[in-house]
């Protein structure tokens, strides 16, 4: 966490204290109005964390002269809180973590923070205003998301639209997240005699959304001639990820404040009143990642917060020698560090000396511990024992997926036995055809790359080699051979095995894969896009018959807005088809 100091370029520390100081003595200076943003980490359920978290924040404010201290959408409780939320005992225990925190900062500046709250028999996403030890209001989110992710209407109640609350004789006015993508609430709230807005959110990340934010946003301050602060929450929750990247518009949409994505910040936000009304004092705009940063970004945040909040510090996988295990175990090195990162080779005899080498220059590369566990004489003991029931058959994939499933079991040994937890390291495209094996190479706990098309592992292994950040605990350079990046794609489950033997090569089957699953197209719009019908249909099957597998496959980092699981449900028996693949 930083806080701020010189981060937006305002007075020295002492001159800061100074003049909380002269506030305490009622000596307030006109027509400034002085606002910590508190950019942070929430952990879903962790009512007693959050809140110390939040006094964390407040006293850095208080130190700052700040007027109000601002903590984004349901902090209290951790966002997406899913059903927990409705629990009788969760929601009144985090309303009287918000009014023990009323309580424990009623000397100093005021908080804004969100949690539920109860009116009646209607349950709230509510945002919190304190002032003096005490609620002095409560926002209630009118409108309420019921796509993607979200399922707010069946959750809580929709708020009437209300005018704004009163903070140091500052209105201020706040759209909850949702209500800040419509224009009649920042409308209602500019008519009632808002000054500012103030928008708090728990926003989760997909790739560029940042732009959709700022573009939204930049509307609202047009339509209501206000300036707007979007505080948005940062941190991993299961598959979601917020991405911070709070920032601040003055009246006409000129952005004047930027704060960094993917990383907790408090920063501290001059605003002034002159003849044309509030706005804020220009100050630091932060690096903007593009689209291939963002992705191995927020698959790093994403797997360390995983881990941290569910209680692990420690991972191990299976490291092929493929593409896909390398830019995991890549990904893990930069999240926990190559001393936390275990590497296991299970080599068979259909394993290539080639696959050996690379498997290993990856880990050496990296830093981390590898192991090298044959399974040959676990295979043949396996073999042995079903002889006598598959007698009279020909070998086919059960063989094959022994093979894959006896390094899950292994796998699984070594992460009981030393309480690391097993990465799975199945791309997005061999996730929606179901080139995976059930209880085999799928066994594990969390998946980094689970949204990441095949084609798109190709470009974040080219990116990962060529940049190195300061978030990254993993060495720099070149850490993912060329050779592991350009070699066919194979399972290496039997002789001379490619991945084209089965699916049509990655190019064309991302591409129909983007068109099925992305834009939920048909498989004339494949047809239409170029790619064969034949191709189109054959994946349009696979996708529906691998349903029951994605249903118990390990959770993954949400990178798009139709990621495997709360973003797409589809029911796991189907057995409809587009009647175009009959063609």
């Amino acid at each position: 966490m930083t806080t701020g100091f010189g981060q937006i370029g305002f007075p020295s520390r002492g001159d800061l204290l100074n003049q909380a100081q002269d506030k305490m003595k009622g000596t307030r200076m006109a027509d400034r109005f002085r606002l910590t943003l508190a950019q942070l980490n929430a952990t879903v359920g962790d009512l007693a964390g959050n809140s110390a978290r939040a006094q964390t924040a407040w006293e850095a404010g208080r130190v700052a002269g700040a007027d109000l201290v601002a903590l984004p959408e349901m902090f209290i409780t951790g966002y997406n809180t899913q059903d927990l939320v409705m629990k009788p005992a969760f929601h009144q225990a985090a309303i009287a973590a918000i009014e023990g925190l009323a309580r424990d900062c009623a000397d100093g500046p005021a908080i804004a923070i969100g949690g539920p709250a109860l009116e009646g028999a209607g349950l709230y996403n509510a945002y919190y205003i304190l002032q003096g030890g005490q609620v002095t209001a409560r926002v209630f989110k009118h409108h309420l998301p019921n796509e993607t992710v979200f399922d707010e209407k069946r959750i809580y109640q929709s708020g009437d639209v209300t005018g704004p609350y009163t903070v140091r004789g500052l209105r201020i006015g706040s759209p909850i997240c949702e209500d800040a993508w419509h224009d009649d609430v920042a409308e209602t709230l500019a008519e009632t005699g808002a000054e500012m807005l103030l928008v708090p959110n728990g926003s989760p990340h997909y790739r560029d959304k940042i732009d959709t934010r700022q573009n939204l946003m930049v509307a609202r301050v047009i339509e209501t001639g206000l300036p707007l602060v979007y505080l948005n929450l940062v941190g991993g929750q299961d598959d979601q990820i917020f991405d911070g990247g709070t920032f601040v518009l003055n009246p006409g949409g000129r952005l004047v404040v930027q704060l960094p994505m993917f990383e907790e910040a408090v920063a501290h936000v001059e605003f002034e009143r002159g003849g044309a009304g509030w706005q804020a004092v220009p100050g630091v705009l932060a690096h903007l990642p593009d689209d291939l940063e963002q992705d191995y970004n927020a698959m790093v945040l994403a797997l360390r917060d995983y881990l941290r909040k569910a209680g692990f510090s420690r991972v191990l996988l299976g490291l092929s020698g493929g593409v896909d295990s390398a830019i995991v175990a890549t990904i893990a090195v930069d999240a926990l560090g190559p001393e936390n990162v275990r590497c296991v080779m299970l080599p068979s005899e259909y394993t290539s000396e080639e696959s050996l080498e690379d498997a290993r220059s990856v880990a050496e590369n990296l830093g981390c511990r590898y192991d090298t566990v044959p399974i040959a004489q676990g295979r043949a003991a396996i073999t042995a024992t079903l002889a006598p029931l598959f007698e009279g058959t020909a070998p086919d994939l059960t063989e094959e997926n022994i093979q894959s499933r006896l390094r899950g079991l292994l796998l699984m040994a070594l992460s009981n036995k030393f309480g690391e937890m097993l990465l799975t390291t199945g791309n997005k495209s061999e996730v929606a055809v179901g080139y995976a094996t059930i209880y085999g190479d799928m066994a594990g706990g969390y998946n980094p790359i689970k949204d990441l098309y095949k084609t798109r592992v190709f470009e974040i292994c080219r990116w990962r080699n060529a940049h190195h950040r300061g978030w990254m605990q993993g060495p720099e350079g070149a850490v993912i051979p060329a050779r592991v990046i350009d070699k066919p794609p194979s399972a290496e489950l039997r002789a001379d095995q490619k991945d084209s033997d089965s699916l049509p090569d990655y190019p064309v089957l991302d591409g129909i894969l983007h068109i099925l699953v992305d834009q939920d197209g048909s498989v004339s719009d494949c047809v239409a896009a170029g790619y064969d019908a034949a191709d189109a249909a054959k994946v349009e099957h696979l996708l529906y018959i691998s349903e029951y597998k994605r249903f118990q496959s390990a959770p993954g980092a949400r990178l798009s807005k139709r990621a495997f699981w709360l973003d797409r449900r589809y029911p796991i028996v189907n057995r409809w088809r587009d009647s175009a693949s009959e063609v």
